[in-house]
């Protein structure tokens, strides 16, 4: 990831120097004494800084720019002689606490980590999460969780339906939602306060008409999901006809959202068994259906949570459930 480098002093520039020759994709920047100028160029196009100068000034200059811990970049401040590497923001998402250490590692010196799963020995549960598609209700139920960790030494997770086959010995499977801190659960209708984690294991198939909108498609998922229980955080990528590549409508919901697309070709559309067939679809694609087929075959599912379900004449939706393992 793009690593810009920024310094002020001579020894400064040395230790800079040093470090872009083991860092690859890095970039070495002198800021002279502008540094919040050069601060606001590179903020937002580098996924990690590396600051060679005083923490206060860095403090000072960054702070204005500060905006949520998901799409920050990583900061880490060393000083000229490479004695410590600090992880200063973005610790865990962002990658500084690894950066810190690789900086060390550099430099003989030593990285000062500061978030308390590290110093306790703890899993990083952000990036256990993200690591294994998981996504918290809201940010504060990831803050909320990361402190039962913290201060119990574990955690206790609920994971109906699911398999747990390697999980860290500080994050402990139970079989009852009523024993455990998270539940992790694509279904909506939870009791209130439950810490939730959704699993990104929704398929969304979709067919629709020719200039229908991104806002129409959302709305169409976010209906069909909400009919059915389920929640919008568990979708993991859209499935349609091959024909729909270049459908506007498509593509700018699942950039939207972050979401793959996967497409199939009539034949293997037409290969699932089982499904609602449509006159009309057939004539106009050679598929005898589009939204539950796609599906299936992108889940690798035999069966649908929701069935195709039209949306105002120019969507039709339908959801299958993928195999999720923690």
């Amino acid at each position: 990831m793009p690593i810009a480098i920024l310094h002020l002093t001579k020894g400064g520039a040395a230790l800079a120097g040093r470090l872009a020759s083991e860092l690859p994709e890095s970039t070495v920047i002198q800021c002279k004494k502008a540094v919040a100028s050069a601060v606001d160029n590179v903020w937002p196009r580098y996924d990690s800084l590396i600051f060679i100068m005083a923490t206060g000034i860095v403090v000072r200059t960054i702070a204005p720019l500060l905006a949520d811990k998901k799409t920050d970049p990583a900061v880490v401040v060393a000083d000229e002689r490479g004695r410590y590497a600090v992880s200063l923001l973005s610790g865990h998402l962002g990658g500084a606490n690894e950066l810190a250490r690789r900086v060390a590692e550099i430099t003989g010196g030593t990285a000062v980590i500061t978030t308390a799963s590290d110093t306790l020995g703890l899993t990083p549960l952000d990036l256990w999460a993200k690591a294994n598609g998981l996504v918290p209700e809201t940010p504060a139920m990831m803050t909320a969780a990361s402190a039962i960790l913290v201060n119990n030494g574990s955690i206790r997770i609920n994971a109906p339906g699911f398999e747990t086959v390697s999980l860290p010995s500080d994050i402990l499977a139970v079989d009852s939602p009523d024993d455990a801190d998270i539940v992790i659960s694509n279904r909506t209708g939870l009791p209130p306060g439950t810490l939730a984690f959704r699993p990104r294991n929704l398929v969304v198939g979709i067919g629709c008409n020719r200039g229908v909108s991104a806002g129409d498609i959302e709305t169409a998922i976010r209906e069909t999901l909400a009919s059915k229980k389920l929640s919008f955080r568990s979708v993991r990528n859209l499935a349609t006809i091959d024909m729909k590549r270049d459908e506007a409508g498509i593509i700018e919901c699942a950039e939207r959202f972050g979401w793959d697309i996967h497409f199939f070709g009539a034949d293997r559309l037409n290969s699932v068994s089982g499904i609602s067939p449509s006159p009309a679809v057939k004539r106009a694609t050679g598929a005898a259906a589009v939204a539950e087929p796609a599906a299936l075959l992108s889940a690798v599912a035999d069966n649908l949570l929701a069935g195709k379900t039209k949306w105002k004449k120019d969507v039709t939706i339908a959801i299958a459930e993928a195999r999720f393992t923690l």
